[in-house]
């Protein structure tokens, strides 16, 4: 689907669903939007702001403004610098949560729109919504990781794997372990990084740099994956 195609898909039904979807926000949630105005190989940085804006104005009022806070920094601003050396931001569109720990690196669109819309539910609650078992073990984590989802927008199961992993990085940032860093990669945009994991279907899930899941994988197993002693150096 070309970026006019998904321009498209901002009409009256999409708000409904979202607004329908947003209603069970609890708590206000701040997301970044990394792009860079004048980069005209950037095809989709423009589609990106337009989406999380529009998310935005679908998510619940409040006296501030919106449940959902979306501020868009561009990197042609050089007072954005720092908040990109902040969360380690070095591709564009990157949509980022808690101080980068949940990241999309491309657009979270087509399938993935429900992926990003879980996602900021899910944090609105303050429930990661993983199973005690998973959340018991996590507290036990002790040392960094980083998962890397590389999915692409037409994939219907990629974004069960994408809040799979998300939702085990916010567990630990919750619990005053943020050593977790989520990336959901969108393959068709950062052609670089499936190629360096060989990725022939998605989702495919890296754990510290190894592929370690083709399709979505459960979340205990992810969670072993992550603090198993196969990431021992």
């Amino acid at each position: 689907m070309s970026e006019e195609e998904y321009s498209e898909l901002f009409n009256e039904e999409m708000k409904n669903a979202l607004v329908e979807a947003l209603k069970d926000m609890k708590e206000q949630v701040e997301v970044y939007v990394f792009t860079d105005s004048k980069n005209r190989e950037c095809r989709y940085c423009d589609l990106t702001v337009k989406l999380m804006e529009y998310v935005k104005d679908s998510s619940p009022k409040i006296d501030q403004g919106y449940l959902l806070r979306v501020k868009v920094v561009d990197k042609e601003d050089p007072a954005s610098q720092e908040v990109f050396k902040k969360f380690n931001v070095e591709r564009v569109p990157t949509v980022a949560f808690l101080d980068g720990y949940l990241r999309w690196t491309g657009a979270p669109i087509g399938e993935e729109i429900r992926a990003l819309i879980e996602t900021i539910i899910r944090l609105s609650q303050r429930d990661s919504g993983l199973s005690p078992e998973t959340v018991e073990t996590l507290k036990t984590l002790d040392r960094e990781a980083k998962i890397e989802t590389i999915v692409t927008p037409s994939c219907p199961y990629c974004p069960y794997a994408a809040l799979t992993a998300h939702m085990v990085a916010y567990e630990a940032y919750r619990n005053n372990k943020p050593l977790i860093h989520s990336e959901v990669v969108e393959a068709y945009e950062n052609p670089d990084i499936a190629d360096k994991y060989q990725v022939m279907s998605v989702p495919t899930v890296a754990v510290n740099g190894t592929p370690k899941f083709i399709g979505v994988p459960q979340e205990d197993a992810l969670v072993t994956a992550v603090i198993g002693k196969d990431n021992d150096e």
